[in-house]
C-alpha cells in the first residue's frame, strides 16, 4: 500500500472522528457512536499498513483512546435507556442537507432489528408514498434482516385508489424480499412515531415528509 494511500485514510479518519467528537459534545451520543466506530476502523486499517513501529505504536495509543470513550458512550447509552432517561433532539433547518434517511435512522438500526412499526396519517400523496418507498427501501439495504414493517396511515378519501394501488405493489415488492407489510388504516391517527423492535422510538415532527417536495411530482 503507498504512503499517498495511508495518508489518505488518516485524512478520512481524522473527518470522521473530528465529527464523533463534535456529536459527542453536543450530547448526539448514538451519531458520535457510529462515527467513532467508522473513524476506529480507519486507523486500524491505516496502522495495518504500515510498518514502522513507532507509528504503528502512535496508532494504538489513539486507537485505544477513541474506543476507550466509544465503550463508555455505549454504557451511558445502555443505561440510560434501561432507565428511561434517554432521548436526543435533532433540529432540521429550512433547506439543510445531508438528512437522508440512511444518514438519520442509521445510529439506531442494529443487526438484531427485524420489525418497525411507522405510524404517520400521510401517507398518501404521490411523494409521501415515495417517501415510504425510500425508507423500506433504506431498511432493505440496512446491516439488519427486517422480516416485518407495520404501517398504521390514514386513507386518502380524495383519491385512494391511488393510495392502494400504491401500498399494494410495494407490499408485493417487500413480499418478494422476504419482508410482510402489515397495513392499517385508522381515521383518528394524528400523532408520528417510527418504533425499532431494539427499542428505540423515533418521532419526526414531519415524519417522513421532512423532505421539500419535488416541484415536478403531483399531489
Amino acid at each position: 500500500m503507498t504512503e499517498n494511500h495511508v495518508s489518505g485514510m488518516e485524512a478520512s479518519a481524522a473527518s470522521v472522528l473530528k465529527r464523533a467528537v463534535e456529536l459527542d459534545q453536543t450530547g448526539r451520543f448514538q451519531e458520535s457512536l457510529v462515527c467513532y466506530q467508522e473513524g476506529i476502523q480507519l486507523l486500524i486499517d491505516a496502522m495495518k499498513a504500515v510498518k514502522d513501529e513507532s507509528k504503528r505504536g502512535h496508532y494504538r495509543e489513539k486507537i485505544k483512546g477513541y474506543m476507550d470513550r466509544a465503550e463508555h458512550i455505549k454504557s451511558h447509552v445502555n443505561q440510560m435507556k434501561e432507565d428511561g432517561k434517554y432521548h436526543e433532539q435533532m433540529k432540521i433547518s429550512e433547506d439543510a442537507t445531508g438528512y437522508s434517511y440512511e444518514a438519520l435512522f442509521k445510529p439506531y438500526i442494529s443487526s438484531a432489528f427485524t420489525e418497525v412499526w411507522v405510524e404517520d396519517p400521510y401517507i398518501r400523496h404521490t411523494h409521501q408514498l415515495y417517501n415510504f418507498l425510500r425508507f423500506c427501501e433504506m431498511l432493505l439495504k440496512a446491516p439488519c434482516t427486517v422480516k416485518t414493517i407495520h404501517l398504521l396511515t390514514s386513507q386518502d378519501e380524495a383519491n385512494n385508489s391511488q393510495q392502494g394501488s400504491a401500498l399494494s405493489e410495494l407490499k408485493g415488492s417487500l413480499s418478494a424480499e422476504g419482508v410482510t407489510l402489515d397495513l392499517q388504516y385508522s381515521s383518528t391517527i394524528h400523532d408520528r412515531e417510527i418504533r425499532f423492535d431494539n427499542g428505540w422510538i423515533i418521532k419526526i415532527g414531519r415524519g417522513l415528509d421532512y423532505f421539500k417536495r419535488p416541484k415536478h411530482l403531483p399531489q
